[in-house]
């Protein structure tokens, strides 16, 4: 069983250390937020709506690409763990799509919903299906394991982009918008 997991391990090496620089770069990105809330509307609740999880979906990666290259003896442990992680990522996007409602810094436009809170319960809800089905289906659950980091991966840089973007936008536009209303 352990072969299987060796199979994977170039891929995870990959997966984990992009996820783990991803995570510092994401640092960054909430860095210049701070800095640009002086000119950009940006809180508390929009921040643990959209950037929290993103260093989450990082981490995830991380977790994943960690846990599969551990020395294994059987596949019932990371299975486990597995199974554990999907249905925490799935309970996390629940609580993301509640803060995303709740906060009122930024409407979400359809594609917000489909790539900040519908494509990680997709990601995390195979996970678990993964983890449950990792010891009978090795093959295939590992190649699920394998896309769903990979989805996380790619939504956590599609989502830290939207919002570096957002920010870029929003801190060249408030001062105009100022600029134009104030009487001359």
């Amino acid at each position: 069983m352990t072969s299987a997991l060796s199979h994977w391990e170039a891929f995870y090496v990959i997966v984990g250390s992009s996820a783990a620089v991803l995570t510092g770069l994401q640092f960054v990105v909430i860095t210049m937020i701070s800095e640009a809330t002086h000119r950009v509307p940006t809180g508390t609740r929009s921040i643990s709506a959209f950037a929290t999880p993103t260093v989450v979906h990082f981490c995830a990666a991380l977790l994943i690409a960690a846990l599969l290259s551990a020395p294994w003896s059987s596949l019932s442990g990371p299975a486990w763990v597995l199974r554990a992680a999907g249905l925490a990522g799935v309970l996390y996007g629940l609580l993301v799509i509640a803060r995303a409602r709740r906060q009122t810094e930024y409407r979400p436009v359809a594609s917000d919903w489909i790539r900040h809170t519908a494509l990680p319960l997709i990601a995390y809800a195979a996970l678990l299906m993964a983890g449950i089905s990792l010891p009978w289906s090795p093959n295939a659950s590992l190649f699920v394991i394998g896309g769903t980091s990979l989805l996380l991966l790619f939504i956590g840089i599609h989502n830290s982009w939207d919002t570096v973007t957002y920010i870029a936008v929003a801190a060249r536009e408030t001062p105009n918008r100022k600029s134009k209303s104030r009487p001359s």
